[in-house]
């Protein structure tokens, strides 16, 4: 039997405790949220439509990229430009920093993955794989050496941040699934990958040491009469679109800090809470209006905050799945939101050629 008088003199520490010299008390980001919701800046830069917006580690810069095919550096509290990173032949649809902020990576339509020096502007690494396709969604593994790709192909690709070495390629069990995996989300814990379908099904892969399907879960796919490979919706060159778009693709898709979630958000204009590890559908929260594009969760689990086409923001309570505020934020779709390291800001990325800056709690009186 454990000592229970030792364990007392010793509480273990709390990832909310701070450390010394620090004074903040843990934040309840539910209240802060629902206490308030106000735009600070709007960075104004990009020539087009903006995909995906990042916070540096050290939350003093953002990076974002879009349609216009450079990476733009703001100066958080200035909201002035620091830097374009030229180098992308296509649109850019995802961008994200390494823990540590020294590697800055963004993919694009134009195949390839970049990595960049947030710092210097010089682009370190190309990593493409021979028959790839467009890359539109990335994720990091916690401890930042790994980065797996989502794109319009079925397989997913996992490079090494480090060496830019391809680590492995995950394919389904299924050889005749030709669907493409276009969302990627690694798990908190770094030891699963959960991928997102163009036809909204969800799958969840154990990473290391395996690379195996674990999991297939027809997420928000449903089984229509009429729904044959051929009707499904095919990919046409000359104009860049869906002969017959396809209804329930996985717009985006996060874990909860805690692990015990894993949430989808779809064309379908829904989101879907799925309990883990055994991927167990929990609840369905309607509220958008158009397809959700992005989502993102505070570090205590308690807030989802979810963005998509209809232009508006909306902050969900995770514990009841209510809609507690929508900000209609944008005049155009909303294609990228992120959370700041300490939680208390957001960004958002539209289709209005503009990133808005948001943070939440009561105003700070003069």
């Amino acid at each position: 039997m454990a000592d229970e008088t030792a364990s007392q003199l010793a509480p273990s520490p709390s990832p909310l405790t701070p450390s010394p010299g620090i004074c903040t008390a843990p934040v309840d980001f539910l209240e802060y949220w629902k206490t308030g919701a106000r735009e600070l800046t709007t960075y104004r830069g990009h020539s087009h439509g903006v995909w995906s917006v990042a916070f540096a580690p050290d939350g003093l810069t953002l990076a974002s990229g879009g349609v216009d095919r450079l990476v733009r550096l703001w100066d958080i509290e200035t909201g002035r430009l620091l830097r374009s990173l030229r180098g992308h032949t296509a649109d850019i649809r995802s961008v994200v920093f390494t823990p540590d902020g020294q590697t800055l990576a963004s993919a694009s339509e134009d195949r390839t993955i970049r990595l960049w020096n947030p710092t210097t502007g010089e682009s370190k690494k190309l990593l493409f794989t021979r028959y790839d396709h467009n890359v539109v969604s990335l994720s990091l593994s916690p401890d930042g050496l790994m980065l797996a790709r989502g794109s319009h192909n079925k397989d997913i690709k996992i490079w090494e941040v480090t060496t830019g070495t391809e680590l492995m390629t995950l394919l389904g069990k299924d050889q005749y699934d030709h669907n493409w995996s276009v969302c990627v989300a690694f798990s908190p814990d770094g030891i699963h990958l959960a991928s997102g379908m163009d036809i909204g099904k969800i799958k969840l892969w154990e990473v290391l040491p395996s690379g195996e399907e674990k999991i297939l879960h027809n997420g928000h796919w449903k089984q229509h009469e009429d729904d044959t490979s051929e009707t499904r919706g095919y990919f046409v060159e000359d104009d860049g679109g869906f002969q017959k778009p396809m209804s329930y693709w996985i717009g985006a898709m996060t874990f909860t800090p805690d692990a015990k979630l894993l949430i989808t958000g779809s064309r379908d204009q829904t989101i879907k809470l799925f309990d883990m590890p055994h991927m167990a559908e929990q609840r369905t929260l309607k509220g958008h209006t158009a397809w959700v594009r992005a989502l993102a969760v505070t570090a205590d689990s308690k807030v989802l905050i979810s963005a998509g086409d209809d232009a508006t923001i909306r902050f969900w309570d995770l514990s009841n799945g209510r809609c507690f505020r929508t900000i209609k934020a944008h005049t155009a779709a909303i294609r990228g939101i992120t959370l700041s390291p300490d939680g208390m800001k957001l960004a958002s990325a539209s289709w209005d050629r503009t990133v808005k800056l948001w943070e939440g709690g009561t105003e700070a009186q003069e």
